[in-house]
């Protein structure tokens, strides 16, 4: 074994909460409602984090290489993601000069809604703005469609608890095979855009 990785290698291994390494994130989702939340989430750099931490667990040197960052900063933006209990700490490592974390979404799906954000657009901004960044990286093309219909309300509410089941009822594959990110948006268009 190099010096490198005998440097990398964890020493002791210390459990922060009682969830086994590799614990997948809860099965329910989180809707955003607190201003801490909004206000965690609306950097570009945490949805980022969000989206990379969707697969497993990272600790802050993964994720900086993976998002070409610096540690301080991934770990700033990690703790601010931490306190709004969007994520949490999975593992704690001893390694060689202090320890390392092992960090986790809470939840595997996060619903942001603008209700209770006023007009603050930024959370939705951010997140968009982070999705087409990792469209733009993807290996493959992208399935990305935008299309306006003109529906009642009764016709929006099937169509938007339809898609919700679909994204809730998609079975997942094990461990080791790619990671996709899906995306569900429907909205109504601000009052006059009737193109």
């Amino acid at each position: 074994m190099d010096d490198q990785q005998r440097e990398d290698r964890p020493q002791e291994h210390e459990s922060h909460a009682p969830q086994p390494e590799g614990q997948q994130p809860e099965d329910h989702e989180l809707t955003i409602e607190s201003p801490q939340q909004y206000k965690a989430l609306s950097h570009p750099l945490r949805q980022r984090l969000l989206l990379a931490l969707g697969g497993q667990p990272a600790t802050v040197g993964r994720l900086a290489a993976l998002l070409d960052s610096r540690k301080g900063t991934v770990a700033h933006h990690l703790k601010v993601l931490q306190e709004a209990g969007v994520v949490r700490i999975v593992e704690t490592r001893k390694v060689r000069g202090g320890s390392e974390h092992l960090y986790q979404r809470t939840t595997r799906r996060i619903a942001v809604t603008e209700r209770g954000a006023g007009r603050d657009a930024g959370p939705t901004t951010a997140l968009l703005k982070a999705v087409a960044e990792e469209c733009a990286n993807a290996p493959q093309e992208p399935v990305l469609v935008l299309r306006h219909l003109r529906l009642t309300a009764d016709q929006a509410a099937r169509l938007g608890a339809t898609l919700q089941a679909l994204v809730a009822e998609a079975a997942e594959a094990p461990p080791g095979e790619p990671v996709h990110g899906v995306l569900v948006a429907l909205y109504e268009q601000a009052a006059g855009r009737d193109d």
